[in-house]
């Protein structure tokens, strides 16, 4: 019903940006909202960034906040994760998710969501 596939992610130096997109499909995203998740080596998946599509309410993980930036392009159903300043501790597989009706109390839980990606690299290297 929702496909997602990201893209945009590869290999960087420390200090450096990177922005990642994830494009969706088979359906409208109105009233959906969008979450973005990592999960680095023998790590569990972690909530990074999330935001709801019809009102543009964004929300970050404390380890990204003021560093990254989620935003959306309704003419392209697509939304992106601008990150800058990246460091060695980024370096994970990024995913994108879809729900319809996200909540505030559980759009941190990456069960919570009912649509994925197949996730892209980012690795930053000192």
């Amino acid at each position: 019903q929702v496909q997602l596939v990201e893209s945009g992610g590869g290999l960087v130096q420390a200090g450096d940006s990177l922005r990642l997109s994830c494009a969706a499909s088979g359906r409208t995203l109105s009233n959906y909202g969008m979450g973005w998740f990592r999960q680095a080596p023998g790590k569990e998946r972690a909530f990074v960034s999330a935001i709801r599509w019809s009102s543009g309410s964004t929300y970050y993980a404390d380890s990204v906040k003021g560093r990254f930036t989620i935003s959306r392009d309704n003419a392209k159903n697509t939304v992106y994760l601008q990150m800058n300043s990246l460091k060695p501790e980024d370096t994970a597989v990024y995913y994108c998710a879809a729900i319809l009706g996200l909540t505030y109390a559980t759009m941190m839980r990456w069960t919570t969501y009912d649509y994925w990606g197949q996730g892209t690299q980012v690795t930053v290297s000192s």
